[in-house]
């Protein structure tokens, strides 16, 4: 597949993008990068560039031969690969295979000077390289916990949208593509560029945090049945009084057992859980209802507004009244109660 752009801009390539196709990728971010990467050159235009710097896009797949070029926007020079991107996937982390011949050859141009990024999921395929060992990566929050089991030398953020690592950048989210595509369009065609490009595309500047956009996932496959029994009875009593004597007992454990065992399957300490859950409900509040934030406190279990917004805000990375600005549904009120925070 070719591109019919002009030749002449050929000169002007000051770095080639080359998107993996794999397996089950998400094709809509090999394609949506493909052409926000050509829209920031109309943006680099409108921001007073006669003849802005081009950035040339590639298409690379795993072939009977190796790894091939299925589609340039400028062909007839030589490839002279800057960033290797590996979309997310449409499968869940697990169900990907093995991709040792991409992974090689993303390894072969690595070692030639190119930067190597991922998106979401694309991280998995990424880590194959063995490149990731040692450093701070990113992927979806809902993956992290997976990407760390398989790859247990990585240390992964998942509280971070972008981690720029020099020589590997890793996006988490699905459709963080949009982010780590602007953050390449500024380091190659400036912030004005950059800008331009994000208004033109009716999306935001790239994001910094994955915090808000998480919710709680309770692990319940974890084949401890007391701890489950356990987990089942707090999604549904959370907000009521509870201690560690009364979960053990439940869970029919000593208490020293019990914690340990909780945190096992888990991760996370009863209080913690609690507070998880707690917090997920406040979140739906804001997000469908007006209801003023120190009700919605009480209503989850915390007496003191304060010390609730401020575990909010440490949960989440957005105060409560932030939140609802950013994420809240608008609803008509349906009585006194159902007014704005």
């Amino acid at each position: 597949m070719r591109d019919k752009t002009d030749n002449g801009a050929s000169s002007r390539i000051v770095a080639e993008v080359a998107l993996v196709i794999y397996p089950e990728c998400q094709l809509s971010a090999v394609y949506g990068l493909t052409d926000l990467f050509r829209l920031a050159v109309t943006a680099a235009q409108m921001a007073g560039e006669c003849e802005p710097p081009v950035i040339r896009v590639t298409h690379w797949q795993e072939t009977d031969d190796g790894v091939a070029c299925i589609y340039d926007s400028h062909p007839g020079e030589p490839h002279r690969v800057t960033y290797v991107i590996t979309p997310p996937s449409l499968v869940m982390p697990n169900d990907l295979p093995s991709m040792r011949v991409l992974a090689d050859w993303m390894m072969d141009h690595h070692g030639k000077g190119a930067i190597l990024c991922s998106v979401c999921a694309g991280a998995f395929v990424l880590a194959e390289t063995g490149l990731f060992e040692g450093r701070e990566v990113t992927t979806h929050w809902a993956f992290a916990d997976a990407l760390s089991s398989r790859f247990p030398e990585v240390n992964v953020n998942a509280d971070r949208i972008i981690v720029d690592d020099g020589d590997i950048i890793t996006a988490g989210g699905i459709l963080a593509w949009t982010d780590l595509g602007l953050t390449l369009v500024q380091r190659l065609l400036g912030a004005s560029a950059m800008l331009h490009t994000a208004r033109f595309l009716l999306i935001d500047p790239p994001r910094q945090a994955q915090r808000p956009y998480s919710s709680f996932i309770p692990k319940l496959d974890h084949g401890d049945a007391a701890i489950r029994s356990v987990q089942h009875w707090l999604q549904t009593h959370a907000t009521a009084e509870w201690s560690v004597t009364t979960l053990a007992d439940r869970a029919g454990l000593e208490e020293r057992t019990f914690l340990r065992r909780f945190k096992a399957a888990t991760g996370l300490r009863p209080t913690e859980y609690v507070q998880q859950i707690r917090i997920a409900k406040a979140r739906e509040a804001l997000e469908l209802t007006r209801r003023p934030i120190e009700l919605i406190a009480w209503e989850i279990g915390y007496g003191d507004p304060s010390a609730f917004r401020k575990l909010f805000n440490r949960i989440t990375g957005l105060p409560p009244a932030e939140y609802r600005r950013r994420f809240g549904v608008a609803l008509h009120p349906r009585n006194d109660l159902e007014v704005q925070a």
